[in-house]
C-alpha cells in the first residue's frame, strides 16, 4: 500500500503542495466545502490520477458519475506517475482564486502544471456553489540500498523497510568495519569518526539518496536523513558531497548525531553515503537498523516544518560466522616456545605440504604461552560487496592477549572480543568453542553449521561459559549453539572429546568422539596381554605414574567414567 498524506483544501485560495512519485494524496473534500454544498464534481490535468472514494466504492476519474454526493467519508485520492518539469504556479488561471461564482479557467489552460479543481453544487444544481483549486509539483525522493544483494544500489520492487534471511530473501547487509586499514591506526576503524582510506570505505555498504524534480522545489523543503535512537550507536555514516577527494568524506550520522541535513546538487540526482557497522548483534541489538529520509515542507514564518514524505531502508549486521576445520586452511598459525621446537618443525612441514603460509607467534609474543587455539578463534563476516575474516578474542587472557591485536588485525582482518566481568574459567577458552560442519536436523537446515560449546549440567552448578560470550554466540543466530556437557573434564573443552574431519561419502565429514569405555577396552586388552605393570605418562612432569594395573582397579576413577560415558 502506496504511502498516503491528507491535503486540505480551500474554496477562498489556491492550494500548492508536493506529492511525492509512489504516494497517494488524500484530498479532504468535506473539510473545505460550502455549507449550502451537497455534492462536488472533481477534474484534473493530464498526469494526475485521480480516484473518489465513496461508501464501499473506490472509482477511477473520468466516470460515468459526474457529480458525487457530498457524505461524510467520501474522499478523493491522488496520485502521480511522472516527475514534474516545473513547480506548480498558482498564478497559472489567475481566475481560480475570485469569489464562488467567478468566471474559472478551463484545466486545459493551464499547461504548465499539473492541477486538480473541484467544483461544489447546492441542491439546485447548476452553477458551483464554490471551487477549490490544487496545484501540484510532482517528485522523487528514494532513500535505496542493495537490497536485492546483487553488489550493487538499484530501484527495487521489493519491501527495502523488511529484511527476510536466505538466497531468496531481500534486504541490505552492513558489515562491522572492525579490520585495520590504515597500519598507523592505533584501533580497528569501527572505533573512529575518520574515512582514512578508500580501502575503508570499501568495508562499508552504500546508501544512495536520489532526489528527482524541479531543482528549485527543495529551497522550500528541506531533506533530514536520520536514524533512530537506539540504532545510533551501532552505526556510523560518511558523507563524501559531490567530492571523490578522501579527505572531503565527513561523519555525518551516527553515536550523538542522529539527524543529517541534506541539501540537494542542483547538478547532481544522487547522494552517495557510506555505511560502517559499528557493533555485532548481541542481547539487546537484534543487528537490524533502520535509517529514514524524511521531506519536511516550510510552512509560514513562525510554524513547525511538516514531515510530507518518509521513506526507509532496514540493514542487517553481517553475524559473525565461525569456520568448521573440515574447510580447506587458509593460513596456520602457531606458538614457538622453549621446549616445542620439533613441534614447531612439523606443523611448518605439513603447512608447506598444504600450500598453506605458516604464522609463528614467537616467544617474546606469546610469553610462554602455546595455547594460541585457547586465546583465538576463527571466523568472516560477509555481505554481497566485501568479505573478509575476523579473529574473535577470548576473555581468557593469557600470555597471548596482546598477539590478536598487535599482530592479526590490519587490513581487512578484523577484531572483535568479549569479557568476562564475573571472572573467567577454563570454559571460557575457545578450546571450548567448535563448529560442525554444514548439517540437517530433524528436518533444518544449517548451512553454515552448529557452533558447539562445552558446559555442565544445571543442576550441578559447575563451570559454565561466560555470559557475555555464549550471549555473543547466540545473537548471530546463523549457527544456533548447542550445549554439550563437558565439565566432567578437568581442562573442560569440547575439543578434548569431539573433532570432525572430512570425508569422501555420507555427509562429507566424520564426528570423531573420544570414549572412556573404548579406553577402558584398550588398557583391559593390554593387561590381559600382559603390561599390567607397565607406567602410564612416563616423560611427563609433576603428574603421577600409575601402572595399567592400578589405573583398572581404580573403582571410583571408572564409576565416573561410565556415567560421564
Amino acid at each position: 500500500m502506496a504511502q498516503q498524506r491528507r491535503v486540505q483544501l480551500s474554496t477562498q485560495r489556491p492550494t500548492s503542495t508536493v506529492c511525492v512519485l509512489g504516494t497517494e494524496l488524500s484530498l479532504d473534500v468535506c473539510g473545505s466545502a460550502p455549507k449550502e454544498a451537497v455534492a462536488f464534481h472533481v477534474q484534473g490535468t493530464p498526469g494526475v490520477k485521480l480516484y473518489v472514494v465513496h461508501g464501499t466504492q473506490s472509482v477511477k476519474l473520468p466516470s460515468s458519475v459526474c457529480r458525487w454526493p457530498l457524505a461524510t467519508g467520501a474522499e478523493v485520492l491522488l496520485a502521480m506517475d511522472a516527475l514534474s518539469k516545473d513547480v506548480g504556479d498558482e498564478k497559472v488561471g489567475a481566475g481560480a482564486s475570485a469569489g464562488p461564482r467567478a468566471p474559472f479557467c478551463t484545466l486545459a489552460s493551464a499547461r504548465s502544471s499539473l492541477q486538480v479543481r473541484i467544483s461544489y453544487f447546492g441542491e439546485a444544481g447548476g452553477v458551483p456553489v464554490g471551487r477549490a483549486m490544487l496545484y501540484l509539483t510532482c517528485v522523487e525522493v528514494s532513500l535505496d540500498a542493495d537490497t536485492s544483494r546483487s553488489g550493487a544500489v538499484s530501484r527495487t520492487l521489493l519491501d527495502k523497510a523488511t529484511w527476510t534471511w536466505g538466497p531468496d530473501g531481500h534486504g541490505a547487509i552492513l558489515l562491522v568495519n572492525c579490520d585495520r586499514d590504515d597500519p598507523k591506526a592505533k584501533m580497528p576503524d569501527n572505533r573512529d569518526t575518520a574515512v582514512r582510506s578508500y580501502a575503508d570505505l570499501k568495508d562499508m555498504s552504500q546508501m544512495v539518496l536520489r532526489t528527482r524534480g524541479p531543482r528549485t522545489i527543495f529551497a522550500g523543503h528541506r531533506i533530514l536523513l536520520h536514524v533512530d535512537f537506539g540504532d545510533a550507536d551501532k552505526v556510523g555514516v560518511f558523507y563524501g558531497g559531490n567530492s571523490v577527494a578522501l579527505e572531503e568524506y565527513r561523519h555525518v550520522l551516527g553515536g550523538s548525531k542522529l539527524v543529517y541535513a541534506v541539501k540537494p546538487s542542483r547538478h547532481q540526482e544522487e547522494s552517495v553515503f557510506y555505511v560502517e557497522g559499528l557493533a555485532f548483534p548481541d542481547v539487546g541489538f537484534s543487528g537490524l537498523v533502520a535509517f529514514h529520509v524524511t521531506l519536511l515542507e516550510s510552512p509560514e514564518k513562525g510554524l513547525l516544518e511538516t514531515p510530507i514524505f518518509t521513506d526507509t531502508v532496514v540493514f542487517r549486521v553481517a553475524p559473525w560466522i565461525m569456520t568448521p576445520n573440515t574447510a580447506a586452511p587458509l593460513e596456520v598459525f602457531v606458538c614457538s616456545v622453549d621446549d616445542n621446537e620439533d613441534f614447531v618443525a612439523a606443523v611448518g612441514a605439513l603447512a608447506e605440504k598444504a600450500k598453506c603460509p605458516l604464522t609463528v607467534c614467537p616467544l617474546l609474543e606469546n610469553r610462554q604461552d602455546r595455547w594460541i587455539q585457547d586465546e583465538v578463534e576463527f571466523g568472516y563476516v560477509q555481505a554481497p560487496h566485501k568479505t573478509f575474516p575476523v579473529v574473535f578474542d577470548s576473555p581468557r587472557d593469557r600470555g597471548l592477549k596482546d598477539f590478536p591485536v598487535k599482530s592479526i588485525l590490519g587490513p581487512d582482518f578484523g577484531y572483535v572480543a568479549r569479557q568476562a566481568p564475573e571472572g573467567a574459567s577454563s570454559l571460557d577458552s575457545f578450546g571450548n568453542l567448535e563448529v560442525s560442519p554444514p548439517v540437517t536436523v530433524q528436518g533444518k537446515e544449517y548451512p553454515l553449521g552448529r557452533i558447539l560449546i562445552g558446559s555442565s549440567f544445571p543442576r550441578f552448578g559447575g563451570r559454565r561459559m561466560a555470559k557475555a560470550v555464549k550471549d555473543f554466540l547466540v545473537a548471530q543466530q546463523v549457527q544456533a549453539p548447542v550445549e554439550l556437557f563437558s565439565d566432567w573434564l578437568h581442562v573442560g573443552h569440547v575439543d578434548e572429546f569431539l573433532s570432525f574431519v572430512p570425508a569422501p561419502d555420507r555427509k562429507g565429514f566424520r564426528l570423531l568422539l573420544a570414549s572412556p569405555s573404548a579406553c577402558y577396552q584398550l588398557l583391559k586388552e593390554k593387561q590381559e596381554e600382559g603390561f599390567g605393570e607397565a607406567v602410564m605418562f612416563e616423560g611427563l612432569k609433576e603428574v603421577p605414574k600409575p601402572t595399567i594395573n592400578e589405573v583398572l582397579a581404580n573403582e571410583g576413577f571408572w564409576k565416573f567414567n561410565n556415567y560421564v560415558q
